[in-house]
């Protein structure tokens, strides 16, 4: 069986008849077995997708656009009669009675979904150590973290286990473990797909994305995806925004952060090779300019502040009482909250309800909350400016490589900052796309950021085809 690494080739070789749907399941299911080592995986829905596959075998007629294509999917998204845990205790034997809105839309596709995979714990962490499933590692390296929180989803996409994942990006989630895995990583404006369905970690900032080999199946599925969905009010009718036409001989207008890429932080071969990146942008005949944006330093604290302030509001309703783990032998209701919660959340995720409930009280809370709101409208309001003047904003996606598993974990400030590129498109909203340099000779690749103004996701692809041709 060969390995696929695009859909095109795929869906060509099923339409020929070289191979199955089925087939295809069986091999997906002998590469999870050889790589679980790895801990990517927590649950294979094995009877349910080689059902669909023998349905999409014996299929006549029109096909969908993801006919026969194998996905996973993070353990924050819910499926029906399945588990969904986002790989906490405090979720454990809850079964979800619904699947999610984003996963509905691939079914109906012809997509096939072969299983949940592993994350951090809420989708809080940057190398998914946070799981009460246990770390999961790295397949081209397996001392090394694969990035975080979605990192069961690049590790699963890496050791071909299917032809791609859905994740969640809440400040790079998806963005970050694809740069860690040399794969391309997609988040789209928030409000384009529905949240319906995802367990939130923080709401204002949580979005469905995708990691995959090729940025022409990325672009795929955040199409399928998106769209207005009755049970998410903060979901856009894409119908009703303007999409121009990309020329691809057009010239583009590009922006960069010099503090970004010359940040004391960045890693030396990072900073070289995206460097080189911008020349190359440069030779192929398009504007590559410096622009000042006085709010880098800002970025993380505003993140943080904002997002654990929504997650200890979100994660309150957590308590024991109407799902998942309850403590045993509770003398009264304020025992039960305590117990339950003590013993049913991890370490990180303690911190940062812990961090939110302080930056929402009432002594805290203008000092705070209030001030990171303030930030937020003076980044947002900024990066309109840059939007209006170019066409897109390039980022280093990560400053870092993956580091090894446990170097990291008594240092949680050095993990945060590993954010520092990535929350500002949710920090802001708009699309970001993470592509990898496809450089060589080197244990990991580097990744570089393409961001464009909010629901533009269609000019941001073809700029990205653009600068790849």
């Amino acid at each position: 069986m060969p390995r696929y690494s695009d859909y095109t080739t795929y869906l060509q070789d099923l339409q020929q008849g070289s191979i199955t749907c089925v087939e295809m399941l069986e091999y997906y299911f002998g590469k999870i077995e050889e790589s679980k080592s790895n801990n990517i995986y927590i649950e294979v829905f094995k009877e349910e997708a080689l059902a669909k596959a023998q349905a999409l075998d014996q299929k006549e007629g029109p096909k969908g656009r993801l006919f026969g294509m194998v996905i996973s999917i993070k353990d924050n998204i819910c499926y029906a009669g399945k588990s969904s845990t986002a790989a906490s205790k405090i979720l454990e034997g809850f079964v979800s009675t619904y699947t999610a809105t984003a996963i509905e839309k691939l079914e109906a596709e012809d997509a096939i979904i072969i299983g949940r995979v592993n994350c951090d714990e809420f989708g809080m962490g940057s190398a998914s150590s946070h799981s009460t499933y246990g770390q999961v590692k790295h397949p081209a390296n397996p001392a090394h973290v694969p990035g975080g929180s979605s990192g069961g989803c690049a590790a699963a996409v890496l050791a071909d286990t299917c032809l791609a994942s859905i994740g969640t990006d809440t400040g790079g989630s998806v963005r970050q473990p694809a740069a860690f895995c040399g794969l391309v990583g997609a988040k789209p404006s928030y409000g384009s797909i529905s949240r319906y369905g995802i367990i939130a970690y923080a709401s204002s900032f949580d979005q469905v994305g995708v990691i995959t080999h090729q940025v022409t199946e990325a672009q795929l599925l955040l199409d399928i995806m998106s769209g207005v969905d009755d049970k998410d009010p903060t979901t856009v009718d894409q119908n009703q925004i303007a999409k121009p036409s990309f020329d691809k001989q057009t010239k583009l207008k590009v922006a960069y952060f010099h503090d970004a890429f010359h940040s004391d932080g960045l890693d030396p071969r990072i900073q070289k090779e995206s460097l080189q990146y911008l020349d190359q942008v440069r030779a192929q005949g398009h504007t590559v300019e410096a622009v000042p944006f006085e709010y880098l330093d800002l970025l993380v604290p505003t993140y943080y502040v904002l997002t654990t302030a929504e997650a200890s509001s979100n994660l309150a309703r957590f308590d024991g009482v109407r799902y998942g783990y309850r403590a045993p032998d509770t003398k009264n209701l304020e025992e039960l909250y305590r117990k339950t919660r003590t013993a049913g959340f991890g370490a990180e995720v303690k911190r940062r309800i812990m961090l939110g409930t302080y930056v929402l009280s009432a002594s805290y809370y203008d000092a705070y909350y209030t001030k990171a709101q303030k930030t937020r409208r003076l980044i947002a309001d900024r990066m309109i400016e840059i939007f209006d003047t170019y066409d897109c904003l390039l980022l280093p996606t990560a400053p870092v490589f993956p580091w090894k598993i446990g170097a990291k974990m008594d240092d949680p400030v050095s993990v945060y900052l590993a954010d520092i590129f990535t929350v500002l498109a949710n920090i802001i909203g708009s699309p970001a796309v993470s592509i990898p340099l496809l450089s060589h000779d080197n244990d990991f690749n580097v990744n570089i950021q393409i961001l464009t103004a909010k629901h533009k996701e269609s000019h941001l692809f073809g700029i990205i085809n653009s600068l790849q041709n």
